[in-house]
């Protein structure tokens, strides 16, 4: 019923816009109590919600607030460290394998976490535990759940169990906004602009292929609005997860170049995110462009780093995960100290970019380049399991190659991946690593 559908409406998602509003650092902490019972009371007219922002949107920021959080790309770029790292220049005969490893890596990733998307810790683990995949180490498959198994958690057999795909990797948001990246570059060039990356969305993605701040952006371009407003009017999710999603192609076609890969990174985020919901594509994007030159997670993240502010919250939040690492932590200790940090119970730490962030961090560092090791991490370690085990497989594939990753992970894929653009709806992986490469200009990287 299109009056049930999420995010068409702002009332609903008050809370959400109350907590955004506070972490952005609006002094609003009496306002809470108001955001939270228009989001819980029923027909709850947009109009008032609208007059609601408005309240949170003239409050001045709280004393002593410590972020320098842009959304423009000429105040970004002021706001990054000076100092980048070196990186040596792309190996030409090695780019096939670590494009095939990154196209390969972000759709294991995503699998091995698209049946468990939105289960919290207190399911996520039970299931893995009964079905004797913890430590997580293969695909979730159907036919390793008991019928009792399946009523006491809920479950029931669709096509993206590890053992349930027909005919490839099934259609995912996480992968759609991949191959769509690829389509954006093939029809509007390197210098394509956010109009375009909106325009692209209205004519090969369909809306409700689309979530949260994507689809408020969407909604907003077919009613005329343009970027930024498009991500700033009416838009609680405006630091979710969505922008980092959305980040892989900009980093594949910009091997050893992470601040190109970033730039072009923020034109795609811009259209739907503002703050660290940007960083976290320009991030996700840069560290992809160093994962081709790189040896190291380590020096990955460093190169990632280098391209987003160096007093966001992002940045913080990062650096916390490389503390613990650096300390000695182990992953499960790392994990806990992330969920101490956001609450996945609240849908807004859950989808927040910075939380996810954080376990795509871990999981890069601990698993050390290995695709299977790394996206279990992600995956086990809970929050938005399909985005993270997408993106940890995206840059440890990059890093470490086609050829590094264990059958188990690629076979059931098929060399096919469904995606929901139209007219697209399968492709090859093998066309996929063969465009992507017609787009990589090495003399621009």
């Amino acid at each position: 019923m299109l009056d049930q559908q999420a995010w068409l409406t702002l009332a609903p998602d008050l809370d959400v816009e109350w907590q955004q509003s506070y972490d952005e650092g609006l002094d609003v902490a009496d306002l809470e109590t108001l955001c939270r019972t228009a989001a819980a009371t029923p027909g709850f007219s947009d109009e008032g919600a609208r007059e609601i922002v408005r309240l949170l949107r003239a409050r001045p920021m709280r004393e002593g607030y410590p972020y320098t959080e842009p959304s423009d790309l000429p105040s970004i770029l002021a706001a990054c460290p000076e100092t980048k790292p070196a990186l040596s220049a792309p190996d030409p005969d090695a780019l096939p394998d670590k494009i095939r490893g990154a196209w390969l890596g972000r759709a294991a990733g995503c699998l091995l976490g698209k049946p468990v998307e939105g289960f919290r810790r207190d399911k996520l683990i039970p299931l893995l535990e009964k079905t004797g995949n913890r430590p997580l180490r293969r695909y979730i498959c159907w036919k390793d759940i008991s019928p009792d198994l399946a009523a006491e958690l809920g479950l029931f057999r669709h096509t993206y169990w590890g053992d349930t795909l027909e005919n490839g990797a099934p259609n995912d948001d996480d992968t759609n906004y991949t191959v769509l990246a690829l389509r954006l570059l093939e029809t509007y060039g390197r210098n394509f602009t956010p109009n375009d990356v909106l325009e692209s969305w209205m004519m090969w993605l369909p809306l409700f292929s689309t979530c949260t701040a994507e689809r408020v952006a969407y909604r907003h371009a077919a009613s005329g609005l343009l970027p930024p407003a498009t991500a700033t009017q009416d838009n609680p999710f405006r630091e979710w997860i969505g922008a980092q999603i959305r980040a892989d192609f900009f980093g594949y076609i910009h091997p050893g170049n992470p601040q190109k890969a970033a730039e072009m990174a923020y034109r795609d985020a811009c259209v739907s995110h503002v703050k660290n919901g940007i960083y976290g594509e320009m991030l996700t994007a840069a560290m992809l462009a160093a994962a081709a030159v790189c040896q190291t997670p380590e020096e990955v993240l460093e190169a990632g780093l280098a391209c987003i502010p160096s007093y966001c919250r992002l940045r913080r939040d990062i650096d916390l995960v490389r503390q613990w690492h650096g300390a000695g932590l182990s992953a499960a200790e790392i994990t806990e100290k992330i969920h101490e940090t956001y609450d996945e119970r609240r849908n807004h730490d859950w989808c927040l970019t910075t939380a996810n962030a954080m376990i795509v961090a871990m999981a890069l560092l601990c698993g050390q380049g290995d695709v299977g090791t790394s996206i279990c991490l992600a995956v086990e370690a809970a929050f938005d399991t399909d985005c993270n085990g997408a993106t940890v497989g995206s840059i440890a594939g990059m890093l470490s190659g086609a050829r590094s990753i264990e059958p188990c992970w690629t076979e059931p894929l098929q060399n096919c991946l469904h995606t929901a653009l139209l007219g697209l709806s399968t492709v090859s992986f093998d066309d996929l690593v063969s465009r992507t490469l017609g787009l990589i200009d090495l003399s621009a990287s």
